[in-house]
């Protein structure tokens, strides 16, 4: 059976990929592929994560799943973002360890520089050319530093409200605060989720009650941001790091209009 490659697009960043010859398939959540055991992967596996071009597509998705599942399952006890989530997002992301970004800077989310990071950093075209990427001692790193990035930042606020074992309330909730900009994101993690049984991860974890992040007020910074053809609001509060709340908030927005050449002022941490 020809299992489809993971090319979609776009998280964080969106890693293009080239892909495979596509076919249709039937496989079912029971069906999840089997890695091929050999001494280099099972190595590999007791180490660390490294692409094998030799694997076919299939055995890549099992084996990505067999190594990062349990890693997935430590971050959602520690930060209670469901495990299925994560897993299906680094898949997607990092076109199951194949992109560019996982193979050569250990970055499975595709996730930006920022204004904020001090480490490593390499260049990658995504939606402009030569845009900065975070480069990870090791794909455990990246997938900690997702977990702060989501737990860290008020545009993901809301999202540990949800239930940690509503995956599908996670997927829309990611694309509602910005996450991606691909209209088709939450279907694609919730697809990922369900061909592979990604929610048994999430089963096997017990959480303990979460304390909640106390609330932050933001006041008006002296900073502006002037609108350019295609933005958004969304896409300037990710640019950012601020609510878009506030931003519609800050500036009377109304109907979430905005429009080229618009003065908007930025919200900062009171």
């Amino acid at each position: 059976m020809t299992l489809l490659l993971l090319v979609w697009g776009c998280g964080v960043t969106r890693v293009r990929y080239a892909k495979d010859n596509q076919a249709k398939t039937t496989q079912t959540k029971n069906a999840i592929p089997k890695a091929k055991k050999t001494k280099s992967t099972q190595s590999e596996l007791s180490s660390n994560f490294v692409f094998d071009s030799n694997q076919s597509t299939a055995e890549r998705i099992a084996r990505y799943i067999e190594y990062f599942g349990p890693i997935a399952q430590k971050e959602m006890e520690a930060y209670h973002i469901p495990a299925s989530i994560t897993l299906a997002q680094g898949l997607l992301e990092s076109g199951n360890g194949s992109g560019r970004l996982a193979r050569e800077a250990n970055n499975h989310f595709g996730i930006k520089c920022h204004s904020d990071w001090k480490g490593g950093r390499i260049y990658h075209d995504d939606d402009e050319k030569g845009e900065c990427f975070r480069v990870y001692q090791n794909p455990k790193t990246s997938y900690r530093d997702h977990s702060l990035f989501l737990s860290q930042r008020q545009r993901y606020a809301f999202l540990f409200e949800l239930n940690p074992n509503n995956y599908k309330a996670w997927a829309r909730g990611l694309k509602k605060a910005g996450y991606a900009t691909d209209p088709k994101y939450p279907q694609k993690l919730i697809s990922l989720i369900e061909r592979y049984a990604l929610s048994d991860f999430d089963k096997k974890v017990k959480l303990k009650k979460r304390s909640p992040n106390p609330a932050k007020a933001y006041i008006a910074s002296d900073k502006e941001h002037q609108v350019q053809q295609g933005d958004t609001l969304y896409s300037i509060a990710r640019q950012y790091d601020v609510p878009v709340s506030e931003l519609i908030q800050l500036n009377k927005i109304e109907n979430n209009t905005i429009f080229p050449g618009q003065l908007l002022r930025l919200p900062k941490l009171k």
